[in-house]
């Protein structure tokens, strides 16, 4: 008989009303692959972008859907069992990862349930002096700000554009980032600063205490005055956000700089970037234990701190979506079992 757990499923796509919690065969491993016990599971826009099925791409690029599935990428655990061919991990020890990604993703790669499989490869020891929840809510958020900023980490295709994505020096240049407080956005203002980078953080007014104290040399309330309008010279913008309109930070970057967006899809401004010798680039981030062990020791000694918005249990994962799709978020989101 097979083993049951407790899981978020998707068994339509639609707003967060459709994510029921409900039983569900807990995985099977296969060799090179670990059981985790999740104690924690982080919401990343990847998740949504799944229950909503993807409407915001373009038709052809939406994978065919695949139900029922368990979403979820982000989560910090403990190992229950390991498969053939693992040595990194033990049974007891502590893990974080980000599961599969981008892997399929009209599967699912099952986080927000009560044990999910993980290839050992994607896992890395979760850092001592942090928590599950704040473990949980760094994999998605901190890979993607490691790999714009310090290293891809591998040699994929770059879905996004046709050449790899590269990142550049920051030691003694200005770096803004917009949408500072959110996931990615708060750990790119810890990063870039580590790397002795003046950072400029643009984000509504609430979040100007909390910037400062992660970083942010200056802050720009963008519901007060349009970053653009007011700073020039930039070496490097990083776009968390995305959306329409991300053209307009080409006129704050100086002949040299570069634009690099989390989330290019609708950006028009290719043609004024190379008037203006400006480098617009983005990159798909992707699993990477050996990233993970490397950044974790950043996480153990204080030097990045993972902000959290709010924390819901794993069967609040609909509301937990609902506070998501409210914005203005300050951190991660971040679902609890038990």
């Amino acid at each position: 008989m097979t083993e049951m757990m407790k899981a978020i499923q998707l068994v339509e796509f639609g707003g967060p009303e459709v994510l029921r919690y409900a039983d569900a065969p807990r995985p099977k491993i296969n060799a090179g692959e670990v059981l985790v016990h999740v104690k924690a599971a982080g919401v990343n826009p990847p998740d949504l972008y799944l229950r909503d099925g993807y409407r915001a791409l373009p038709p052809q690029w939406r994978p065919d859907a695949n139900f029922l599935l368990i979403p979820g990428t982000d989560m910090s655990g403990v190992v229950v069992a390991t498969g053939d061919n693992v040595d990194n991990v033990r049974p007891g020890d502590e893990v974080y990862a980000m599961v599969r990604f981008p892997g399929d993703l009209m599967k699912g790669s099952g986080t927000y349930a009560e044990y999910v499989s993980v290839p050992a490869s994607e896992l890395a020891l979760k850092p001592q002096n942090i928590d599950h929840v704040q473990a949980a809510g760094a994999p998605m958020s901190l890979l993607t700000v490691w790999q714009f900023l310090i290293a891809t980490g591998h040699q994929e295709p770059n879905p996004f554009q046709s050449f790899q994505h590269v990142p550049v020096p920051l030691s003694g240049r200005t770096v803004l980032v917009n949408g500072a407080a959110g996931g990615v956005g708060h750990l790119a203002v810890q990063v870039a600063k580590w790397q002795g980078a003046q950072v400029i953080a643009v984000a509504s007014g609430k979040h100007e205490t909390f910037l400062k104290a992660s970083g942010a040399d200056e802050f720009i309330d963008y519901t007060r005055v349009a970053a653009e309008s007011i700073v020039q010279d930039i070496d490097l913008v990083i776009d968390a956000v995305g959306g329409p309109g991300m053209d307009r930070f080409l006129r704050t970057i100086r002949p040299g700089g570069a634009l690099f967006l989390v989330n290019p899809l609708g950006f028009v401004g290719e043609d004024e970037a190379r008037k203006r010798g400006i480098t617009v680039s983005s990159t798909q981030v992707r699993s990477n234990g050996k990233q993970l062990k490397e950044i974790g020791h950043l996480l153990d000694d204080g030097t990045f701190r993972i902000a959290i918005d709010s924390t819901w249990p794993l069967a609040e994962a609909a509301a937990a979506h609902a506070r998501a799709a409210q914005g203005s978020i300050q951190g991660k989101i971040v679902l609890v079992n038990g």
